[in-house]
């Protein structure tokens, strides 16, 4: 089960944040289709939320294809999300927790984590400025 928590002080909106946690838990293969995501009511105790911001999450995934509302059942994981072995995943991500562990130690906040990752992400896409 997905529990979602909104951060407000990300300034990105509430039900992006909460779309984009779903796409997470399907890219990690901790949603597969046919699992059933927390109702309205439940997203709303949980995170504090307004339901319109749940339900405009939940829209925009099932117009992306990824969820289904089902009536007087909730709503369900249609699609998933990523093509990679979660046992390469879960690897992965079990060498990625110790590396920000150590990042941690060495005293990087999250902010220079982020900026850190996002380097490397990007290191291939930069345009050299002559």
């Amino acid at each position: 089960m997905v529990e979602f928590r909104i951060d407000k002080a990300s300034g990105l909106p509430a039900y992006l944040q909460l779309a984009r946690q779903v796409r997470e838990a399907l890219r990690l293969g901790w949603l597969k289709p046919g699992d059933r995501l927390p109702t309205v009511r439940d997203v709303v105790a949980t995170s504090g939320v307004n339901a319109n911001t749940v339900l405009k999450a939940y829209r925009e995934l099932e117009r992306a294809g990824l969820l289904e509302a089902r009536q007087g059942s909730g709503t369900f994981v249609k699609a998933t999300l990523g093509s990679v072995d979660p046992e390469v995943m879960d690897r992965l991500r079990g060498k990625l927790v110790d590396w920000v562990d150590e990042a941690r130690a060495a005293g990087l906040e999250d902010e220079d984590i982020d900026a850190l990752v996002g380097s490397v992400l990007t290191e291939g896409e930069r345009i050299e400025v002559p």
